[in-house]
């Protein structure tokens, strides 16, 4: 039965008609048809029940229009590439100060080229994402970067993928990049998603990782916003051969509407693979952290740990799954969500699943939710700490567990100083 189009519908098939002309035809069309088929994902979708983005758009913004060069500060040493409203900007970049055999060409270029070969690794069809806003994402790219590390590159210094917004007025942008790391590759890499205006734009970003046999990346994602009315969409799809290795550590502070989603599938024998974040939501914000990873063959490892920090009327979702192939066998898996309420208002929706087809596998998950540690509490208070400066003590060093396991110290420090900026952030009379 064909699905009845509605006002939301008609106005992203005028965004098709305007981005579809802007090569890479097959993929686009193949991935708007998937998404007509779907719609925008409504409550009763069981991957978005508990965040209903159809609500949250309302009616699709116009895409946005190139925007002035702004001055972006730089909070860390790092090669930097932006992509600005769904545009990948060199103007804005340090393209010149990559290092030696690293490239990276903008998602426009080689779309107009249209090899083969990239259109495959753009579409991640051997990735089961089965999500409506990613094949959006695909049937609306703008731009966006392919970062290539070559093989047997050892990075000293981090490569930084900026995606920002930056009109006032409502907009959409939508940006794909794609990085590939060669055979035993190794290199950190730090996504940051940004706003630099308080508008309703209304943002969806889709990485993708490709990580050849025995490459190692870290990645650092950090997404944040300036306004309430701002709707964020951020995809990650990763394809981990023989022996790769993806550690990634998030820290999610809440626009309106923010979502993560992951998609991680394990394509090669002893891949391994860590998801570790920390959300924090106020007011009204909804942050949303879903993912799914994907055991495809034996001897794989997935290690899932997500911290949630809530004030306010702030919503947090965590779904987590784990799929077990019928040939994975001798997986190790495990998923834990903690969440810490700091006020009434405040709301979790925690959704840990396994789907296990093996008979020789360790996997196991764990969620729950909280106030804060009353007799930890006082033992602060009792050594002469206010209340106010204890239970931020306490929150931090909550939050800062998602991040140990990060070896570049001053992506670490960075992280917890955000932490400590949202904490102090918090009104007076909550800490009481």
């Amino acid at each position: 039965m064909k699905r009845t189009a509605t006002e939301a519908d008609m106005a992203l098939a005028g965004l098709f008609e305007e981005m579809k002309g802007r090569g890479g035809a097959g993929l686009r069309a193949a991935a708007w048809e998937d998404f007509a088929e779907r719609g925008l994902p409504n409550r009763r979708v069981e991957a978005w029940h508990y965040t209903d983005i159809r609500a949250a758009l309302g009616k699709p913004a116009p895409l946005a229009a190139t925007a002035a060069a702004p001055q972006l500060p730089r909070a860390q040493d790092a090669v930097r590439l932006v992509t600005l409203d769904g545009v990948f900007r060199p103007d804005l970049s340090d393209v010149a100060d990559l290092p030696d055999g690293v490239t990276a060409q903008p998602l426009r270029d080689a779309l107009a080229q249209g090899a083969p070969g990239i259109m495959a690794l753009l579409a991640s069809a051997d990735v089961q994402t089965d999500d409506a806003l990613v094949s959006l994402n695909a049937a609306l790219m703008q731009d966006g970067v392919i970062l290539r590390i070559p093989a047997g590159a050892a990075l000293e210094r981090t490569i930084e993928l900026t995606s920002l917004v930056s009109g006032e007025a409502a907009q959409s942008s939508f940006s794909r990049s794609l990085v590939i790391l060669g055979r035993g590759a190794r290199a950190t890499i730090v996504e940051t998603a940004g706003a630099l205006a308080a508008g309703a734009a209304q943002d969806n970003q889709a990485l993708i990782l490709r990580l050849a046999p025995g490459a190692t990346l870290d990645l650092v994602t950090h997404a944040t916003g300036e306004s309430d009315a701002l709707v964020r969409v951020m995809s990650l799809i990763a394809h981990l051969d023989t022996g790769a290795s993806l550690n990634s550590y998030a820290l999610l502070e809440g626009a309106g509407l923010l979502r993560r989603q992951i998609f991680a599938r394990l394509d090669g024998e002893h891949a391994k693979v860590a998801f570790n974040g920390a959300t924090l939501a106020r007011g009204r914000q909804h942050v949303d952290t879903t993912l799914v990873v994907d055991h495809a063959l034996p001897h794989g490892e997935s290690r899932e740990r997500f911290r949630n920090i809530l004030d306010g009327q702030g919503t947090g979702v965590f779904q987590g799954k784990i799929i077990v192939r019928p040939h994975a066998q001798k997986t190790d898996g495990v998923m834990q969500s903690r969440a810490l309420l700091l006020s009434d208002g405040a709301t979790m929706n925690n959704k840990p699943e396994l789907e296990i087809f093996a008979d020789d596998v360790q996997c196991g998950h764990g969620a729950t939710s909280g106030r804060l540690d009353t007799d930890q509490l006082f033992y602060l208070m009792a050594r002469g700490l206010p209340r106010r400066e204890a239970e931020s003590l306490l929150i931090e060093g909550f939050a800062n567990e998602a991040f140990d396991g990060i070896a570049h110290e001053p992506l670490r420090d960075w992280l917890g100083a955000r932490v400590s900026a949202w904490l102090a952030g918090r009104s007076p009379e909550r800490a009481q």
